[in-house]
């Protein structure tokens, strides 16, 4: 992290502490809600609603952030992440439930994606020179998935509580109060930014890229990651580990410590991921590191066992995230810096809309068909997405992938 300015330090250590509460509440969620006596499907609905409403939340960020200023708007998000935590806990009914998990924006994704991660996405390219673009985010995407495994592995925290004399319940509700707690403290970090991470001039409209060229890719870009994100809402970590749980009778402290490792393995990924592309390309290394990740996926269902499902699991996530600081790098190099709050936004919009229908259906597969539908289901997508992708920009390469070609003397 030293080759990072102070401003990209501030961001990743934001990112970082909402990173272990998206981590914790993943694989605490479905487990609470179960508890409390909803269905698989309520849970997979409730999942949606919140990856909805941190979509919905993403559209008025790509319309409002860059005018109102980014660092204001990030605060503001975090108090609202905070609210819609402590009101899980607190809502008595499944109507009540439903509504805060859509104003709340509740992730049970178990990895933070949300309007908060599209703005800073838009903010570190400004802190760095192009060619540490990829580094820097790859940097970022190490302290979010640090943040995700100490997270999965603090959901283990009910099981100590209740050997110490508290209920279930109990344990429970105080987790998720202190992540509430956590989110609203976290927005400190954000006040203390200069304003390098701001627009300079502030656009009047930012739905829209101002060339029809780089609408054109940026829309292209985002239908294709929506395919993959659809995908992914099949695969949350409430749902996963509801799967665990039932599929082979694996304890919560157990499915804690997969989880804790799964989220290890991505944060490694992305250094490995940063030292690919700077070899292969980003494209090459998102496509051909994500395809075989998709095929571990689908081997997992058809383990007899526990530890060989746990195993296929981990090496599926020891892969999954490489193309994740490649794709944001990616975005970010093929437009201007004026374009880059709207190509995060409806990049990042597209992907949680895609986890949101993803989810809600997810949990009715899992009840309706088999419990590792979701898991078969999330594969194919993400198979077809990683193929449709390379078909389609193979030859859109960012700046300093063409100098690096044209100082070579190589023919694309």
């Amino acid at each position: 992290m030293s080759r990072t300015p102070r401003d990209a330090r501030l961001i990743c250590a934001a990112a970082f502490v909402r990173a272990v509460t998206a981590g914790c509440v993943g694989v605490l969620l479905g487990i609470l809600l179960g508890d409390r006596g909803y269905s698989t499907a309520l849970i997979g609905v409730v999942v949606g609603l919140g990856i909805a409403g941190g979509a919905a939340m993403t559209t008025l960020v790509m319309r409002f952030a860059d005018q109102v200023g980014r660092r204001r708007t990030l605060v503001v998000l975090s108090f609202i992440s905070a609210a819609g935590l402590a009101g899980v806990v607190m809502a008595p009914t499944a109507v009540v439930l439903l509504l805060v998990a859509f104003a709340g924006m509740v992730n049970g994704m178990g990895r933070d994606r949300g309007p908060a991660g599209t703005l800073e996405q838009a903010m570190l390219p400004a802190t760095t020179s192009a060619e540490g673009r990829t580094w820097v985010l790859a940097w970022y995407n190490v302290v979010l998935d640090g943040g995700h495994a100490i997270g999965a592995g603090l959901a283990a925290v009910p099981t100590l509580l209740q050997s110490n004399g508290w209920s279930r319940a109990e344990a429970h509700r105080t987790v998720f109060f202190g992540c509430a707690i956590t989110v609203a403290v976290m927005a400190i970090a954000y006040r203390f930014c200069s304003p390098v991470v701001e627009l300079a001039e502030s656009p009047t409209n930012t739905f829209v890229a101002s060339d029809p060229v780089v609408r054109r890719r940026v829309f292209r870009i985002a239908w294709l990651f929506g395919i993959d994100s659809v995908g992914g809402g099949f695969l949350s970590s409430a749902l996963v580990a509801y799967w665990f749980l039932h599929r082979y009778g694996m304890t919560e402290s157990a499915i804690a410590a997969l989880f804790f490792g799964a989220r290890v393995l991505n944060a490694l990924s992305h250094v490995g991921a940063a030292w690919l592309a700077k070899r292969f390309g980003l494209l090459n290394t998102m496509v051909f590191t994500h395809l075989p990740s998709s095929l571990f996926l689908l081997a997992a269902p058809l383990s007899p066992s526990a530890p060989l499902a746990a195993a296929l699991f981990l090496a599926r996530e020891g892969l999954v995230e490489m193309d994740v600081p490649t794709r944001q790098s990616y975005v970010m190099a093929v437009v201007p810096p004026g374009d880059r709050t709207f190509a995060s936004g409806l990049t990042n919009l597209t992907r949680t809309g895609g986890w949101a229908a993803g989810a809600a259906i997810a949990g009715t597969a899992m009840q309706q068909i088999t419990l590792a539908a979701p898991l078969v289901i999330g594969g194919i997508l993400k198979i077809t997405y990683d193929i449709a992708l390379y078909r389609s920009f193979r030859h859109v390469r960012p700046p300093e992938e063409q100098q690096a070609q044209a100082a070579s003397g190589t023919v694309a």
